[in-house]
């Protein structure tokens, strides 16, 4: 293959997105998928230490079984198929906001479009997650995992009025709790630490842990550090 290869190129409702597959010059026969949005780096499949442990940490802290899982953002799948590798899970359901992704994942284009359309347990719907948190539901779920925006601080749609503004806020919080079940745990990815957010989640949960992911990011040749921000209510079991 050349050393980059365009998948998709095409007009999203957050920019000009990008998929392309390319071949590491630092690590020949490597080959990474990356996606861009409007030309700036979002995501690749090279570093997914931080998006494959927010899934881990969250289902070893629910000791439950049969979890029905909420995955706000596909992206390249990495978060959804690793909570899927926890044999207490019955279900995961992915919310993405970008219909383009969803085509990726159907056409095969992902990395993990095999794995995850032969799993039984997956399903996937195109949708705002962020708005569906802000509505009344009576359906619940054992976890709860966001992998959408840079950092609470640095949404995608910066519109001030947006929903998902309103969710890193203690209203907008409060309003997700009502869809996690009892014991029900909420887990949030950031590229930055955040303590305006860790004290709303302070003032609306007993327990918040916030896990530090650090890894070698040779793709900027710098030791690069993710935040996990988790938290949950007590339940007797």
């Amino acid at each position: 293959m050349s050393n980059l290869e365009i998948l998709a190129y095409e007009q999203s409702p957050l920019g000009l997105l990008c998929l392309r597959r390319r071949e590491l010059l630092s690590e020949p026969g490597t080959i990474v998928t990356e996606i861009t949005l409007d030309h700036e780096f979002l995501m690749s499949s090279y570093n997914t230490d931080s998006e494959r442990a927010l899934s881990e940490i969250a289902t070893t802290l629910h000791s439950g079984t049969n979890l029905r899982v909420l995955v706000g953002g596909l992206g390249l799948g990495y978060t959804a198929h690793e909570v899927l590798t926890c044999e207490r899970v019955a279900s995961v359901e992915v919310v993405e906001f970008l219909p383009q992704v969803t085509q990726w994942l159907r056409a095969g284009l992902l990395p993990l479009s095999s794995q995850l359309g032969n799993e039984s347990r997956f399903s996937v719907v195109e949708g705002d997650v962020y708005a569906r948190l802000a509505q009344g539901s009576d359906q619940k779920y054992d976890l709860i995992l966001i992998d959408v925006d840079h950092s609470p601080e640095e949404r995608l749609d910066g519109d001030s009025s947006a929903p998902n503004k309103r969710f890193y806020t203690q209203a907008g919080l409060m309003g997700t709790k009502q869809h996690l079940a009892k014991g029900g745990v909420l887990g949030i990815w950031s590229y930055a630490e955040s303590s305006p957010f860790a004290d709303a989640l302070h003032n609306c949960f007993e327990h918040v842990r916030i896990e530090p992911v650090t890894f070698e990011n040779s793709l900027i040749d710098e030791e690069t550090t993710d935040w996990l921000f988790f938290a949950w209510d007590e339940e007797e079991r």
